[in-house]
């Protein structure tokens, strides 16, 4: 008796994003890597727990899959982007990174719904969501380090985000629980 209630163009689809989130994870990792050995220990600190976070997204993704009764495919990954120039240049990859990831999980969003596949269109929507943070997170980094000189960023903005980094969370409030009492 077959068991599989995920298309075959949706399972290659959810396949692609398990890989995609498991290449998000050695991005992170790379990057983390790179600016530890630039002495940016925060920043270090504050990238490898995203790489761990990304590889929690590609188990979430695999364990779906299965749980849907389809094949999971695990095949090799690419390898990560050249290495950032900056921390300004590393906070870009990432933010572009993060838009390219919205893009192909809206894509399985607008698959499912197109399939009529609620329980997979119902799933993708924690991603949806997941990748409202992940943008805003990035952008506010982003603008914290244009605000201290972009580029130019002095040694001791520097500092200060680095120092920031080691302990930030990485929560952003979603939008929907914005409140006036918790802007």
């Amino acid at each position: 008796m077959n068991t599989n209630r995920l298309s075959k163009k949706l399972a290659a689809a959810m396949n692609a994003q398990m890989t995609k989130e498991a290449h998000a994870s050695q991005i992170y990792l790379s990057y983390g890597a790179w600016a530890e050995n630039n002495g940016f220990g925060g920043v270090a600190n504050f990238l490898f727990r995203h790489a761990q976070e990304e590889r929690n997204h590609m188990m979430k993704v695999l364990e779906y899959i299965l749980k849907r009764g389809s094949e999971v495919q695990v095949i090799a990954i690419p390898a990560p982007m050249d290495n950032p120039v900056s921390i300004y240049n590393c906070f870009e990859k990432v933010f572009e990174h993060e838009t390219d990831n919205t893009k192909a999980i809206y894509k399985l969003v607008k698959m499912s719904f197109d399939e009529e596949d609620w329980a997979s269109w119902n799933f993708m929507q924690w991603f949806v969501n997941e990748q409202v943070e992940e943008e805003t997170l990035a952008m506010n980094l982003l603008d914290k380090i244009k605000i201290g000189g972009g580029e130019k960023a002095s040694s001791n903005v520097l500092y200060e985000l680095d120092r920031d980094l080691e302990n930030i969370s990485g929560e952003v409030i979603a939008a929907q629980d914005v409140t006036t009492a918790n802007p």
